[in-house]
C-alpha cells in the first residue's frame, strides 16, 4: 500500500517477552482499533509507532507510512499526530496561542498565522474563541481545540490515545464523530487504542484484540 500507515510485522518485547505483535495497513480515511485491558500494550504500540518507545523496549519490523520507512526516523520527522485522553493545552497560553503552536513554521507573518487559526476555530463552531482562556472552556471546547491544533500541524496520520475516556457518554459520542469525521475528509489514517467497545463500534473498521 503506497498511501496510508502500515505496521508490517510489527512486534515489541521487554527483557525478551513479547508485548504486542501486529501486521496492518490503515488506508487513508479508515480507522484501525486496537483493543486491550491496562496494560496489555496499547500505549506502548503508540510510543513505538511515534518513535518515543523507551531504550528498554526491542522493536522489530517496519512502520511505514505514505510508502516511507519511518521506523527510525525522529518523531518529529514523521509527521504523526497524537490525541491523548488529557487535553495537554498549555495552561499559559491563550487559545490562539496553543493553536499557533501547532502550525507548521512556513505560515509566516503575524497576520496570516492568526487567519490560520481563525479559520480553525471556525471550522469546529469555535469562532471568537481565540483570546480565550483554557481554563474557561468546557471538556469538549477543549477537546475540539485539541484536535485542531494536531490537525494545523499536516500530519500524515493520527493516533489516538483513549482519547474519549475522560469524557461523559453524551458528549464522548459527539467529539468521537467529530473526530472520526474530520480525519476522514482530510484523508487520515486512524490508530486509535481503547478499552471501549462504543469507540470500537463508531470507529467502523477493524479491531485487533491484544
Amino acid at each position: 500500500m503506497d498511501n496510508g500507515l502500515c505496521l508490517q510485522n510489527l512486534a515489541i518485547s521487554l527483557r525478551g517477552r513479547e508485548l504486542v505483535r501486529l501486521n496492518a495497513d490503515i488506508p487513508p480515511g479508515q480507522i484501525l482499533t486496537v483493543m486491550g485491558p491496562s496494560g496489555s500494550g496499547k500505549s506502548t504500540l503508540l510510543a513505538a509507532i511515534t518513535g518515543t518507545l523507551p531504550r528498554e523496549f526491542s522493536l522489530a519490523g517496519r512502520v511505514v507510512l505514505d510508502g516511507e520507512d519511518v521506523t527510525r526516523l525522529a518523531t518529529e520527522r514523521r509527521r504523526i499526530g497524537i490525541l491523548f485522553q488529557d487535553d495537554m493545552l498549555f495552561p499559559h497560553l491563550s487559545v490562539g496561542a496553543n493553536l499557533a503552536f501547532g502550525l507548521k513554521a512556513d505560515i509566516r507573518g503575524q497576520q496570516a498565522r492568526r487567519a490560520a487559526v481563525d479559520a480553525a476555530l471556525a471550522d469546529v463552531g469555535l469562532a471568537g474563541f481565540a483570546d480565550r482562556d483554557p481554563a474557561t472552556l468546557s471538556g469538549g471546547q477543549k477537546a475540539r481545540v485539541s484536535l485542531m491544533r494536531v490537525l494545523l500541524a499536516e500530519p500524515r496520520a493520527l493516533l489516538l490515545d483513549e482519547a474519549f475516556s475522560k469524557l461523559d457518554a453524551e458528549l464522548r459520542a459527539h467529539v468521537r464523530r467529530l473526530v472520526f469525521d474530520t480525519a476522514a475528509s482530510n484523508g487520515l489514517p486512524v490508530l486509535q487504542v481503547t478499552h471501549d467497545e462504543a469507540d470500537a463500534q463508531d470507529a467502523g473498521g477493524v479491531v485487533h484484540r491484544l
